[in-house]
């Protein structure tokens, strides 16, 4: 059987102090944080998908944005080299956890830079955002990680956002989906779908046609909606406030044999 589990990782006391890169800084409610946390989670479970926490790290702000810890392809996870040095305490919590699952373990190594968040798979397409976070080197480092195992790895620049991720992700059948004033080149993405507002860019694939997405895109919702698809809607408006959306808030592995 393939896994349905989702790393996930509480927010650190010091979340209000989050970097912030290509907006202007809002003043953050840790405690509804919190509590917007535990409903994704929730959503999660509710569609199926076994939760399993990463120990908290407290003193890393950003570290509830699991995802820039981790690619998972198949069933090999390649621990990043996150592009804020201030965010490579990180890691150590991710590998151990997805370690303890049974993956096989890689790691990015210096001089390369990636973060989780600039790596969205298409099948066994693999597209990595060339910019703010990810250099050259880490570009190299994930594909000579995973070419071998079949995937097709592709750089696109990313200028405009922090990360690919926050500019574009994918529907089930493999179109890719953005905010077009934020996608660098949409014509690199073999099919694009323009959404009306910047955070209907961003799902995550909860199976049988669901969509979690953030509350805060009612339109793109709707176009989804009438494309057959099943929005599932959560509100993470404090973690929008520094840059992320609800694919950093998780890791979802799905082909661990069990």
């Amino acid at each position: 059987m393939p896994s349905q589990k989702a790393l996930i990782r509480r927010p650190s006391p010091l979340l209000a102090e989050g970097l912030v890169t290509h907006i202007e800084r809002e003043k953050v409610d840790v405690d509804l944080a919190v509590e917007q946390w535990e409903a994704y989670a929730e959503a999660l479970r509710t569609h199926g998908w076994e939760t399993v926490e990463v120990d908290p790290a407290d003193d890393c702000p950003d570290s509830v944005f699991v995802e820039d810890a981790v690619v998972v392809f198949r069933n090999v996870a390649l621990i990043s080299r996150p592009g804020a040095e201030s965010r490579r305490a990180e890691t150590a919590g991710v590998e151990e956890a997805v370690a303890r699952l049974g993956c096989s373990v890689n790691w990015i190594w210096e001089p390369g830079t990636l973060d989780g968040g600039d790596v969205l798979k298409v099948g066994d397409t693999v597209y990595v955002g060339r910019g703010g976070r990810t250099n050259a080197a880490g570009v190299q480092q994930l594909r000579a990680a995973l070419e071998p195992l079949g995937a097709r790895v592709v750089a696109v620049p990313v200028s405009k956002v922090l990360h690919l991720k926050s500019a574009v992700t994918a529907l089930p059948d493999g179109t890719v989906i953005g905010h077009e004033p934020l996608v660098d080149t949409p014509s690199l993405f073999p099919r694009f779908l323009p959404v009306p507002e910047e955070s209907g860019a961003h799902v995550v694939l909860l199976g049988g046609g669901k969509l979690l997405m953030a509350a805060s895109a009612p339109k793109t919702a709707e176009l989804f909606a009438g494309l057959g698809h099943e929005p599932v809607l959560v509100d993470i408006s404090e973690f929008e406030k520094l840059e992320g959306c609800v694919t950093c808030l998780s890791v979802r592995l799905r082909e661990l044999y069990v």
